[in-house]
């Protein structure tokens, strides 16, 4: 059973979809929280720093020296920008649903003492990046400018039939101030929710080269490599991507020499 594809299904408040090890991932965990209305989830990050991105809906998240009332502004990932909240390794917290909600974990190791902190919508950073039949729209939240050990969240918006992570990209080595090292994992959704992409992910030497459909509620994880991603037409592809890096933080990424011509280099 190949371990690059995750699919999800929902087993109550909380789903864990990825773990480390899985798929060779050395620093990333992945998970959904999704609550109704009223009803609770609580837990302690332990060893771990967390990120909670709201995908869809509202909620209160608390612990001992925080408490952020109203989290989350969109209904669905297709309508707003995000709101995230960071949670620190050896914290305990709990998430509240305000309406029913919709909520992606993410967790790497950390021991990074730091308070707890959200960044709201107003904070997250737009980019267009690509061209022609290759772009898509970015909305960066969890960067470099807010305190964390690992992780770098964003988000990003494929329109129809296009390519994204295109030409192919791969950050594998720390090589400042081109490349840093730092494996990713991949969350989709669809608009309408029936479309449908492919992934592919593969290295120089062709120790990983493997290609997989994706669709609602799937997730790939990236250990190292090149991962194009594309768009079947008639739909809006979103992927949630966690990147988590050892030694750094950094949006950067080398292109796949056999096409980086396509970028005029």
């Amino acid at each position: 059973m190949n371990t690059y594809l995750k699919h999800y299904t929902s087993q109550g408040p909380f789903t864990k979809i990825a773990s480390i090890g899985d798929g060779d991932l050395k620093l990333t965990e992945f998970g959904i929280i999704s609550l109704k209305a009223g009803e609770s989830y609580a837990a302690e990050s332990g060893a771990f720093e967390v990120a909670l991105i709201v995908l869809g809906g509202t909620c209160a998240v608390a612990g001992a020296g925080f408490d952020f009332p109203k989290v989350g502004m969109r209904k669905d990932v297709f309508s707003g920008k995000p709101h995230t909240v960071y949670i620190p390794c050896g914290t305990a917290y709990t998430v509240t649903g305000t309406t029913d909600v919709e909520i992606a974990w993410a967790a790497s190791p950390s021991d990074l003492k730091t308070q707890a902190y959200e960044i709201t919508p107003e904070q997250v950073k737009e980019a267009h990046i690509g061209k022609e039949n290759y772009q898509r729209d970015a909305l960066l939240m969890l960067t470099d400018a807010f305190p964390s050990r690992h992780l770098f969240i964003g988000e990003a918006f494929v329109p129809s039939g296009n390519h994204a992570s295109y030409p192919p990209h791969r950050h594998d080595f720390d090589n400042l101030p081109v490349e840093v090292d730092m494996e990713e994992v991949y969350f989709f959704r669809f608009n309408p929710q029936q479309g449908y992409g492919i992934q592919k992910i593969y290295t120089d030497d062709r120790s990983i080269d493997f290609t997989c459909t994706v669709q609602q509620n799937d997730t790939t994880l990236i250990p190292r490599g090149y991962h194009p991603v594309i768009n079947a037409p008639g739909y809006t592809m979103y992927y949630l991507w966690i990147m988590a890096g050892p030694n750094h933080r950094k949006f950067l990424s080398v292109p796949d020499p056999d096409h980086k011509w396509i970028l005029g280099q």
